[in-house]
C-alpha cells in the first residue's frame, strides 16, 4: 500500500504528465490570407472596413420590431411581435409576411401598403427592437454558456466573447461547431488558440449554430490535485499558466 508522500509523488507525476499535452509553443500565422506584422504596425482599418461586415438582418418568427409612421400619431412608435410563422399585422396594411425579409424590406411593404390606404407620402421606420429567432448557442467551457443574437457579422472567436470568453477548463484546441444547411447536419472542429495567433482564419458563424468549446480534463485534474495537495511548488503553477 502506497504511503502518502508515495502517492503525492504519483500524483504530481501523472498531473504533469496529463498537463504535458497541452505545453510547446506555436508560431504565429501560418494562413495565406494572414499577414503577420510587428506590434504596432497594424494599418487602421477604412470606413469600408468597418461598415463592411454587416450582414442584413432576416427577421424570424417572435421577433419584436418598433414601427413608426412620422407625422401619423395613431401609427406612432407601435410595438408589433412576428407571430409564429413570422407574419405581422399593422393597421390599414394588414398581414405582413416579415419573415426571411430585412427591417427595410418590411418598411417598403408597408409604406407601399399605407399609401394605397390612402395615406399621403408615408414615411415608415422599422427597427429591431429584439430578437429570439437569429441566435446563435453558445454552450461548454464559457463563462456564460446561453443563446446570443447574431445581429451583422459573427465569428466563431466574437461568439465565444459574447458568452465571457473561455473558462480555465477550456480546452481551445477542441472548439466544435454545429451547423444544419438544407436538412443535412454538420460538425467542424476548430482550434481557436490557433485562430487567435493566425494560424488560419476566423471562420463566420450563423444564426442556429451551435458553438461548443471543449473541456481539458487535464487542467481540471491538475486542479483536482492542488485541492487535495497543498504542498504544490510553483514551477507546476507556472506550467499550467503557461
Amino acid at each position: 500500500m502506497l504511503s502518502f508522500g508515495a502517492f503525492r509523488g504519483v500524483a504530481l507525476l501523472v498531473a504533469v504528465s496529463a498537463l504535458s499535452a497541452c505545453a510547446g509553443s506555436r508560431a504565429l500565422g501560418g494562413d495565406a490570407g494572414t499577414q503577420v506584422v510587428v506590434g504596432n504596425e497594424l494599418p487602421p482599418p477604412s470606413r469600408v472596413d468597418i461598415v463592411g461586415e454587416d450582414r442584413p438582418y432576416l427577421v424570424g418568427p417572435f421577433d419584436k420590431l418598433e414601427i413608426d409612421v412620422f407625422g401619423v400619431e395613431e401609427l406612432s412608435k407601435k410595438e408589433v411581435q412576428t407571430d409564429a410563422s413570422g407574419r405581422i399585422s399593422f393597421p390599414l396594411a394588414g398581414v405582413v409576411e416579415a419573415a426571411g425579409r430585412t427591417p427595410a424590406e418590411i418598411q417598403d411593404i408597408l409604406r407601399d401598403r399605407l399609401r394605397v390606404a390612402h395615406i399621403r407620402d408615408p414615411q415608415v421606420t422599422v427597427n429591431l427592437k429584439e430578437t429570439v429567432s437569429q441566435v446563435v448557442t453558445v454552450d461548454g467551457q464559457v463563462r456564460e454558456p446561453g443563446l446570443y443574437p447574431v445581429v451583422g457579422r459573427m465569428t466563431l472567436m466574437r461568439a465565444v466573447a459574447t458568452a465571457k470568453g473561455a473558462t480555465e477548463y477550456a480546452k481551445l484546441d477542441y472548439v466544435v461547431v454545429f451547423r444544419t444547411v438544407q436538412g443535412q447536419k454538420y460538425a467542424a472542429l476548430y482550434n481557436l488558440k490557433a485562430i487567435r495567433q493566425g494560424a488560419y482564419a476566423d471562420p463566420e458563424v450563423y444564426a442556429n449554430d451551435v458553438v461548443v468549446v471543449g473541456e481539458s480534463y487535464a487542467r481540471r485534474l491538475f486542479r483536482d490535485f492542488i485541492s487535495i495537495i497543498p504542498l504544490v511548488t510553483t514551477p507546476l503553477v507556472v506550467a499550467l499558466q503557461n
